[in-house]
C-alpha cells in the first residue's frame, strides 16, 4: 500500500471519529424541556426519599413534628421539636430541627439538596450538594441524605 493511500485513509478515519464525537456532543446536550423533565423526576425522588428518612427519625425520637415543605426554597421535609429545660435559674426553650430540600430548577442544570440542622440551639450543619444533571447519580444522593440523617440522629442522641 502506498503512503497516499494509507494517509487518505488515515484522514478519513479521523473525519469518522470527529462526527462519531459531534453525535455524542450533540446527544449529550439536552434540550431546556428535557433538562426541566429530569431535574421533576429527580426532585421527586430525592423528595421523597427525604420525606421517608425524617418520618422514621421523627419515629425514634417522639416530640418530634414532621412537616412537608414546599415552595420557592424547594421541595423536600423538616422535623423539629422544642424541649423546655426548667431549672434553679432560668427556665430555657432548647430548639432541635433537621430539614432537607430539593431546590428549584434555575438556569445552571444541576439537582442541588441542600441540609440545617441544629440540635439544643446548636447549629450541627449547613450544607449543599449538587451534581450536574448530565452527571446525575440519584443512588449517591440517596446516600448523601442517609448520612447527613444518621449524623444527625447521632448528635440528637448524644446531647439528649
Amino acid at each position: 500500500m502506498e503512503f497516499d493511500e494509507r494517509l487518505e485513509r488515515a484522514i478519513g478515519r479521523g473525519e469518522r471519529a470527529r462526527a462519531a464525537k459531534g453525535r455524542q456532543q450533540a446527544d449529550k446536550t439536552l434540550s431546556e424541556e428535557d433538562l426541566k423533565n429530569n431535574h421533576l423526576k429527580a426532585r421527586l425522588d430525592l423528595s421523597e426519599h427525604i420525606e421517608a428518612c425524617l418520618r422514621k427519625l421523627a419515629d425514634y425520637f417522639p416530640g418530634f413534628r414532621f412537616q412537608t415543605l414546599v415552595g420557592e426554597d424547594g421541595w423536600g421535609a423538616k422535623i423539629s421539636r422544642d424541649d423546655f429545660q426548667g431549672g434553679r435559674r432560668e427556665a430555657e426553650n432548647r430548639y432541635s430541627r433537621i430539614e432537607l430540600v430539593v431546590r428549584p430548577f434555575r438556569s445552571t442544570p444541576i439537582v442541588e439538596v441542600a441540609g440545617k440542622a441544629t440540635v439544643r440551639n446548636k447549629e450541627i450543619f449547613h450544607r449543599n450538594h449538587f451534581q450536574f444533571l448530565s452527571d446525575l447519580d440519584l443512588e449517591s444522593f440517596r446516600e448523601l441524605i442517609d448520612l447527613w440523617v444518621l449524623e444527625y440522629a447521632e448528635k440528637f442522641a448524644a446531647e439528649n
